[in-house]
């Protein structure tokens, strides 16, 4: 029985991650999920948040942003998201200063009249700010 399995990790853009783990654990719809090499094959649906990877043979855990997409769980791992980031890539300043237009657009428009749509946009752009400040500070996970 494998203790690894191999995971992808793809964006619009590039192939953000391969490599073979022993754990996976994506925010989920439901929350925070962990897999493992035999998991019953699945396909869940992600939501914005920390990405905590265990590579084969590594105690410590990698950690990424990630926002949207799925994970498909087979003999394989894939994951297919909107964009992922590692903790070195993410510019905090700018992740704040996002993170604060949001929550201010927000305190002015949640009226009932207005776009559903553009409320919802920033909600999702809040949480992209504070899911890239807790990775790019080390992971909420870690903090507990």
């Amino acid at each position: 029985m494998p203790k690894s399995v191999m995971l992808d990790i793809i964006t619009p853009e590039k192939l953000f991650y391969r490599g073979e783990v022993e754990l996976v654990i994506p925010r989920t719809l439901t929350g925070d999920e962990g897999f493992m090499a035999n998991h019953t094959w699945a396909c869940k649906l992600l939501d914005t948040g920390e990405l905590w990877i265990q590579e084969k043979g590594q105690k410590d855990f990698k950690i990424a942003a990630i926002s949207g997409g799925f994970i498909d769980i087979k003999d394989k791992f894939t994951i297919f998201t909107d964009y992922a980031e590692w903790p070195e890539e993410i510019d905090v300043e700018r992740a704040k200063k996002s993170g604060e237009r949001a929550e201010e657009w927000l305190r002015s428009h949640t009226r009932a009249d207005e776009n559903e749509q553009e409320i919802l946009k920033a909600r999702v752009d809040m949480s992209k700010a504070h899911t890239r400040i807790g990775v790019a500070g080390g992971g909420l996970r870690r903090k507990r």
